[in-house]
């Protein structure tokens, strides 16, 4: 029994001495490695350091790099960069501009003029334009499966791509793309800013995923099988502290809204450092219309006591027909099914009398960017079919942007149904244009647009078919002084969103950089 002992004790000192044998050798080529990857990495930052050292005495001044690798699709987010920059070059006469952009097919005067067109933009001086050439790195096309990973490794690269074409002085992420922070940062030796419309991931996605809710990118097989939500959430929990880790890079963070900010702070984690800057919302074609019974107000009121108003603004008969107008993308999260239901329940409650089902429609505006979208319109038309409501719904695609003012300034109601949405650009335009906002009670609407204005109501909020279907009806049964009133207030409010107040804010949020960058 001794015997058999001693020959196990020999065998584990034998076994022990091996794996020590291999262990140290892995220990020795780690170290090897670890010090080659940090001699290529400081070997790296010197080369661009040097090279904007040799760029800037050949420009005469510092630069600064714009990263926005869609900066031709002409929406909010690019109005946010042209603003920018315009605010920027009309303050730092001695600073150059570049704009690194995916776009392909296009010329740089191409892209300056359709930000003209789209926005009535034009840059005081010229900027120069990277063209980027793999900006299907960051598509979520490419990536079938663990998208928000894939797309944020693509973006590394990308970024790569651009810092390697030029390395700025202040770079500029204006898209959302924080993993290209500490590339810029630790890599080029820039400072670095970033403005974010939406963050990649929020509590409220770890949320959806924890309560196994088919909704976001959360197939339903995922909901449904309680070990794959558990790994979603823990692979989201991780990419959220890399997400936070890439992003605290940041020396200036600016946000679009409350309900953004509060994310980034959960995850970023700089408070001293990020701001709200809201961004800019072109409402000046809509301000110029006079708000419907402002020149008459006293006949209308005349003409509302007629029709059987009584003292809380109640009516027995309403003559008028209403429209109820939807300004947004057929996007899934847009939660067109939502107002199309919500509607249908309001001819319910309205009857087929006077001033019920005949006076009312709902007209439904959108842009359709693929295939995809326009198989939604499908779908959307057959549930107007089986909700009996078809006669009554309005579909308009694409439509030019005179049609889409022709119909917010007459309509009732603009009607927003998006959980969460970030901001609500479309939602500032409704208020411009003097219609009733009807919006969802969540993430930017609820906490910085449809919020009260001097005290006084600017619009309403719902989050349920049957909230919305009530807050329609008590907003067709105002008097028309109370209409005017909440148009008033909200038309008002709308000035805080304003391309002046967005350059103010913005060249606040970014003079301590830009002061440090100019000396």
């Amino acid at each position: 029994m001794a015997g058999h002992h001693h020959h196990f004790s020999l065998c584990f000192c034998d076994l022990m001495r091996l794996l020590w044998s291999l262990v140290m050798p892995c220990v020795y080529l780690s170290l090897a490695l670890t010090l080659l990857l940090l001699l290529v990495l400081l070997g790296l930052r010197a080369w661009l350091q040097g090279r904007r050292k040799t760029r800037r005495a050949q420009d005469g001044g510092p630069a600064v790099a714009f990263f926005h690798p869609y900066c031709n699709a002409g929406g909010g987010g690019e109005r946010v960069l042209w603003c920018s920059l315009r605010a920027l070059m009309n303050r730092y006469s001695n600073v150059s501009f570049v704009v690194y952009t995916g776009d392909k097919g296009v010329t740089g005067e191409q892209v300056l003029e359709g930000a003209r067109q789209r926005f009535n933009i034009t840059l005081p001086r010229p900027v120069t334009f990277i063209f980027l050439r793999h900006r299907d790195l960051v598509e979520a096309t490419s990536y079938p499966h663990f998208t928000l990973l894939g797309q944020s490794l693509g973006s590394m690269f990308l970024g790569w791509e651009a810092l390697t074409a030029f390395v700025p002085d202040l770079y500029v992420d204006s898209m959302g793309y924080a993993f290209t922070l500490p590339i810029f940062r630790y890599l080029g030796g820039c400072k670095v800013a970033s403005y974010v419309h939406y963050p990649t991931v929020s509590t409220d996605m770890l949320s959806v995923v924890r309560e196994r809710n088919p909704r976001f990118n959360n197939a339903d097989f995922i909901s449904r099988n309680p070990v794959l939500s558990a790994l979603k959430v823990l692979y989201y929990c991780l990419f959220a502290l890399l997400y936070g880790l890439a992003g605290s890079c940041s020396d200036v963070v600016m946000v679009n809204s409350t309900w953004t900010l509060g994310h980034i702070l959960a995850l970023w984690r700089c408070p001293s450092r990020t701001s709200v800057v809201y961004p800019p919302c072109d409402v000046r074609a809509f301000l110029d219309v006079p708000l419907e019974g402002e020149e008459d107000e006293d006949e209308l009121e005349e003409g509302w006591e007629e029709l059987g108003g009584d003292e809380d603004g109640r009516v027995g008969v309403d003559r008028k027909c209403h429209s109820i107008v939807s300004v947004g993308q057929f996007r899934p999260e847009k939660d067109h099914p939502l107002q199309i239901r919500a509607f249908a329940k309001l001819l319910d409650r309205k009857g087929d009398g006077p001033g019920g089902r005949e006076a009312l429609r709902l007209v439904l505006i959108g842009g359709c960017r693929n295939q995809e979208d326009e198989d939604r319109v499908l779908r959307l038309r057959g549930l107007c079919q089986e909700l009996g409501v078809s006669d009554r719904v309005d579909f308009k695609l694409n439509v030019p942007f005179d049609e889409l003012k022709r119909e917010l300034v007459s309509a009732t109601i603009g009607l927003h149904t998006m959980w969460n949405e970030h901001f609500g650009i479309g939602v500032v335009e409704c208020m411009a244009a003097g219609t009733i906002v009807l919006a969802h009670k969540s993430g930017g609407p609820k906490l910085d647009i449809v919020v009260p204005h001097e005290g006084r109501q600017t619009g309403f909020l719902a989050d349920s078919e049957d909230s919305y279907a009530a807050a329609m009806e008590t907003i067709l049964a105002l008097t028309p002084s109370a209409k005017l009133e909440i148009k008033r207030a909200a038309r008002e409010s709308v000035g805080r969103f304003s391309d002046q107040e967005f350059e103010a804010c913005f060249l606040a949020a970014t003079e301590a950089l830009m002061n440090q960058m100019v000396r």
